[in-house]
Parts: structure tokens; sequence; C-alpha cells
């Protein structure tokens, strides 16, 4: 019997027709043993719960901000340099069940105790409707039949993102996913995976987290098991190319090896915001 397409299908067939995107990909394998030393070094000193996701989100505003070249957006022929290293977290509502996001503006400027607080207000406020950005517009689309909806994708992101537009009031900021996108599929399980990147996102890469596994590593001339993590990126070939991959692919290897060297130094005795959601638990 056949049923309604509705939710992500819904939104996946309104957004991709057949493959013709220019799109690349690439992993970077990282020992993650600085980062989970940071992680708990965070929750046990200030409190904070911040996740993998969150340090590898603050990477890529350190990559944005070290390779200006990805810093740009494209619009009617010509370049043009963005305000700031925007990062987009793409995360699940209570339950799973739904994906939503948030832009987290001046990300390569504030620390990942920051980013992790702000993702996890925001998301609270999407969810209840309250988000001044994102709220109605999710709520709009929800509503649109599929027809419907592939002409509103098309139409908000040339009007938010080409003609550079701040329409918050309707439910669609300006430059809605800002310069890069990131989610984890660790919380799956899952350990390398890739996705697609949406004609509307208009953003020039898009960042999965995998989740840590202990595997086999060359130390020195010996082998021993370490906690790895596998980052995996999709690029959008208008932007990028292989020359500025590479240059962010070193960006993101100096802030995982050393986070504490780009953060500020921990102060206890700081409170944080509540406990941690099964949200925020998904992004570990």
């Amino acid at each position: 019997m056949a049923r309604r397409v509705d939710g992500w299908r819904k939104l996946a067939g309104s957004a991709w027709g057949p493959p013709m995107d220019p799109q690349f990909y690439g992993d970077l394998e990282l020992d993650a043993g600085e980062l989970l030393s940071y992680i708990e070094e965070v929750r046990r000193g200030i409190g904070a719960h911040i996740t993998m996701t969150h340090l590898v989100g603050r990477a890529v505003a350190h990559g944005l901000a070290a390779v200006p070249e990805l810093r740009v957006r494209l619009a009617r022929g010509r370049e043009h340099e963005r305000e700031s290293a925007d990062v987009f977290f793409i995360v699940t509502t209570e339950g799973g069940q739904e994906l939503t996001g948030v832009k987290v503006r001046g990300a390569d400027r504030k620390s990942a105790v920051e980013i992790a607080r702000e993702v996890s207000r925001r998301c609270a406020a999407i969810e209840t409707g309250s988000d001044p950005e994102l709220g109605r517009g999710k709520a709009l689309l929800t509503r649109l039949p599929p027809g419907m909806l592939r002409v509103a994708l098309h139409l908000g992101a040339w009007l938010t993102s080409d003609l550079n537009l701040d329409l918050s009031r309707l439910g669609m900021p300006r430059q809605a996913f800002g310069g890069a996108m990131i989610t984890s599929v660790g919380m799956w399980g899952v350990s390398r995976a890739y996705s697609p990147l949406a004609h509307y996102y208009r953003v020039p890469l898009l960042v999965l987290v995998g989740a840590v596994r202990k595997m086999p590593a060359v130390a020195g001339d010996e082998v021993v098991v370490r906690p790895m993590l596998t980052v995996t990126a999709t690029f959008d070939h208008r932007y990028v190319d292989g020359f500025h991959a590479a240059q962010f692919a070193q960006a993101i290897r100096s802030y995982c090896e050393a986070p504490a060297r780009f953060e500020p130094a921990l102060r206890s005795g700081a409170e944080d915001t509540g406990k941690p959601s099964e949200r925020e638990e998904a992004g570990s």
C-alpha cells in the first residue's frame, strides 16, 4: 500500500534531482586521544557538556579562518567574501526522529564550550518554535506539498544566499547555513560516512564526524592501539580545489592534535546550563 512521502524523504525529494553537482570527497584519520582528554578535562573542570562534534565543529571554524579561499560565497557569477566563519551544526531533535540545526556565527572566535551551550540553547528554542531564525521557517516548510517545497527551497536560497537578504521575520535568515556544515554519524555507531550537498545549502563543504574506535596505529617504530576518529568531508568543487582542501585538512589536524592550545584556559567553579539532553549525547 502506498503511503504519503513525509519527513526527511519529502525534503530530500524536493532538494535533489539527478546527480549533476560538482562534488568531491575526502577523509581524515585522526588520533582522538587529545580530543578525548580535553572533553574529560572540560567536563571534570567546569562541568560543561561538550562532545566530539562540538570540538570538530570548532576545528572546522579554525579551518575556515586559516584558509580564506574557503570563506566565500558564490552568487550570480561573482565571489563574495563572507563576513565571518559561521558553522551550521546539524543535530537530531529529542528522540532522534527528526533533524534540525543551528548556525553558530563567528565560531572561530568562540570557545568549544560557548559553541556547545549555544547549540543546546538554540535547539531547545527551535523545538518549541521560539527560535527567531529557523523555528518559523521549519514549521512552514513541513506544511508544504513536495512540489511547492521544491520551489520554496530554491526561492529561499536565491533570496537569502544569492541576494543576501535577511528575511528572518519570515523564517528565512540570511546565509542560513553559514560557511560550512557539520553533523555526527558517530551517534549511530558509524565510523565513516559521506553525505551529498543540497543545492540550497550554498556552502563549500559538509563535514561528518564518525565514531571513535580503538585501532592499531604507528607511533615511532611501534604499532600501538589508539582511539581513532574519522572525519569525512564533501566539497563543492565550484568553491574548493584539491590544494585548498589539503590546507583545510591540515588546519583541522592541527586543532585536533592539540585542542587546548586553541581554547581559553579553563576556570574551575563555572556552572553549566544544565544536564546534557539526549540530543547533546547524540553528538558525542
